[in-house]
């Protein structure tokens, strides 16, 4: 069975804006309030990290889904974090503390490598090359499972400009950011390569969930 390269619980707002500008340490998607976004997730149950509590439901059959039969992630670098060229500070581990909740390799695109590191069950790779080559050291270290492709915006697209996606889950909350890095102008630009069903939740976002034609 083929590995699939997967994306999910990719958050934009109805205008199709996944992350803002000006990243800094304390403001990881910039100047976007990433709590109006991410607020359907934050409430379920299965959301990354969550350790009790929380909502069950259509949202929740999303996040729980993050993490079946992933054997690997990878994702840029802006999302590991916001230092820019070659690494000042060794010391900085990503946003996530002790144990990310990745628990599989995750492969950090970068033209700066930098050594790997293992935070409890979780091992960062920082690599360079073009997505094919990333995606092809992340599917031997997933061990016959998927991969899962977590962001942020630009390596999401770098990644379907190459055809490489198999499976793409964006959930559309109903805010307006104006400007910042944008997915789309309308998910009907990926409607040529790919079927789409648009379910909508009553927490107010619209899960939009495409697979190869």
């Amino acid at each position: 069975m083929a590995q699939l390269l997967r994306v999910h619980n990719f958050n934009v707002s109805s205008d199709g804006i996944g992350a803002g500008e000006d990243q800094t340490l304390e403001r990881p998607f910039g100047h976007v309030d990433h709590m109006r976004l991410f607020s359907w997730g934050f409430a379920t149950a299965h959301w990354p990290g969550r350790t009790e509590g929380g909502t069950m439901g259509l949202d929740d059959y999303f996040t729980r889904d993050w993490a079946r039969d992933i054997g690997a992630e990878i994702m840029g670098r802006n999302k590991f974090g916001p230092q820019r060229g070659p690494w000042e500070d060794h010391e900085w581990q990503g946003w996530w503390g002790d144990e990310p909740p990745f628990r599989t390799p995750v492969f950090v695109m970068t033209h700066h490598e930098r050594p790997s590191f293992t935070l409890s069950d979780t091992t960062f790779h920082f690599v360079g090359g073009e997505p094919a080559e990333v995606l092809a050291q992340a599917r031997e270290a997933a061990g016959g499972k998927d991969v899962r492709l977590g962001g942020g915006v630009s390596t999401v697209r770098a990644f379907l400009d190459a055809d490489l996606v198999d499976t793409l889950h964006v959930a559309v909350s109903p805010v307006k950011v104006g400007h910042g890095l944008k997915l789309w102008e309308s998910p009907d630009e990926l409607l040529d390569r790919y079927h789409l069903d648009v379910v909508p939740s009553p927490s107010g976002v619209t899960h939009h969930l495409f697979w190869r034609k």
